[in-house]
């Protein structure tokens, strides 16, 4: 692959550590992003849609670090005040 289409570093080890960064940052970003949603009211199925995931796979890998941030989380049923 020519080096003008090709962004990789050229040693696999730099590159891979390109990768494991970015997943680290997406993670961060999406932590992030889900806390502010939550905060500003939004609904598990809100949250999911926007990141195109179940609603549980949400709730699971986010709602017990939500509730130790002390945020208050939206339950089904309950409505937007």
């Amino acid at each position: 692959m020519p080096a003008a289409k090709n962004p990789l570093p050229q040693e696999p080890a730099d590159s891979l550590a390109a990768v494991v960064a970015l997943r680290r940052l997406a993670d961060q970003l999406e932590d992030a992003a889900v806390e502010q949603a939550m905060r500003a009211g939004w609904s598990w199925p809100q949250v999911s849609e926007a990141l195109g995931v179940t609603r549980q796979a949400v709730h699971k890998k986010h709602a017990k670090r939500l509730i130790a941030a002390g945020v208050k989380l939206r339950r089904r049923g309950d409505e937007r005040v």
